[in-house]
């Protein structure tokens, strides 16, 4: 038979499963396969430069630590000669992740029309095959001050990385987790995310009101949140600048939150009962009132832009929810400002609606003129 020359026998290290990149807990398998040469080897490896490993051809890593992390390579020796070896394999590189993954879970829309499909999609970090994903809708949990989790229907170990929630009503809160390998190692859950809805559109048993009733607020104003519903115990929760909070009414009295506002207040808001029900949402928008009060008999101009497009036309101007002006100028002018004319208006263009402006008049001095351009639709 054929003889294949030492040095033509090149060994190979393989992961299985073939994943170089790996969390602390995982275990897997480091493997050197021989091809060529009809004989039995013992096994030499190399870790880092450092002999060790046992005499076998695969080395299982049952709980991966960082200390496994580094290059791996072999090499074998024939049992019959032990002074002939082949070369050594190739490197191949583990990375052990020292901290437990913890998935990004993202939702869309994240503010719901009636009977929406919403999508939910769940990442892990350093992303690398063989992932399964299990979707979980989050329930309050009042006791605790966080939630528990209960399996969606038929979110347990999907292949794929999304999950969609067909003809979604109301107000939730999702988690998602992912597991791979035998025996499986699961992430950490996702952090809670959460699908609003602004809408009373389904007879939903439990409510939030925001009293003064209007989306935008001024710092140092006092503005009531009070969660309706056949429930005795309650809790706010506020989602700001990508994060979770409970509100800022650690003591609520009774059923009702009475907030002092600052700028830190804006966000969106929802009440969750103590039996796991959420509300509807709202949106509550605090800002700093003008310094600069208009002055009586001032000549004042309203405009309304995009952000990406300054001065609209066919605009529709509102005072105190009551429209005021619609027609295709882009301006509301107001020749001598009186005292009827202080409080809130807003733009609406092609079916969007800015936020509410607060003006204040204050009594006849100078007559100055001032551009009064903070509407954005």
């Amino acid at each position: 038979y054929k003889i294949t020359p030492m040095n033509l026998i090149l060994p190979v290290v393989t992961l299985y499963p073939n994943w170089s990149e790996i969390y602390g807990g995982e275990t897997i398998t480091v493997r050197c396969e021989i091809h060529g040469g009809d004989t039995e080897w013992d096994y030499e490896w190399e870790a880092n430069s450092i002999r060790k490993l046992p005499n076998l051809n695969e080395y299982r890593i049952i709980s991966a630590s960082s200390s496994n992390s580094g290059n791996y390579r072999c090499k074998g020796r024939m049992k019959s000669s032990q002074h002939e070896t082949t070369e050594w394999s190739d490197s191949v590189t583990l990375t052990v992740f020292h901290n437990k993954p913890r998935p990004v879970l993202t939702v869309s829309p994240s503010w719901l029309s009636p009977g929406a499909s919403v999508t939910l999609n769940c990442e892990v970090e350093h992303p690398s095959a063989g992932w399964s994903f299990y979707w979980y809708k989050a329930v309050p949990d009042l006791s605790e001050k966080s939630y528990s989790y209960e399996l969606l229907p038929g979110g347990s170990g999907t292949a794929q990385d999304s999950y969609i929630i067909h003809g979604q009503t109301h107000t939730a809160g999702y988690v998602c987790r992912a597991g791979r390998g035998d025996p499986e190692y699961h992430t950490d859950h996702s952090q809670p995310k959460f699908v609003w809805s602004a809408g009373q559109f389904v007879s939903l048993s439990a409510s939030l009101t925001v009293s003064p009733d209007r989306v935008q607020h001024f710092t140092s104003d006092s503005v009531s949140l009070t969660c309706e519903g056949n429930f005795t115990e309650w809790r706010v929760r506020k989602f700001s600048d990508g994060r979770l909070y409970s509100s800022n009414c650690w003591r609520m009295t009774g059923s009702t939150c009475n907030i002092h506002t600052s700028k830190s207040d804006t966000g969106v808001y929802w009440c969750e009962s103590g039996s796991g029900e959420f509300s509807s949402a709202v949106n509550i928008t605090v800002q700093s009132i003008p310094v600069h009060p208009v002055t009586e008999g001032a000549s004042v101009s309203l405009s309304c832009s995009l952000r990406t497009q300054k001065i609209l036309s066919n605009v529709f101007f509102y005072h105190n929810d009551k429209l005021i002006q619609n027609d295709t100028r882009g301006e509301l002018k107001i020749s001598a400002v009186s005292k009827s004319d202080e409080g809130f208006y807003k733009c609406q263009y092609s079916g969007r609606e800015s936020a509410q402006s607060w003006m204040s008049v204050k009594g006849e001095q100078d007559q100055n003129v001032m551009d009064f351009n903070g509407f954005h639709a």
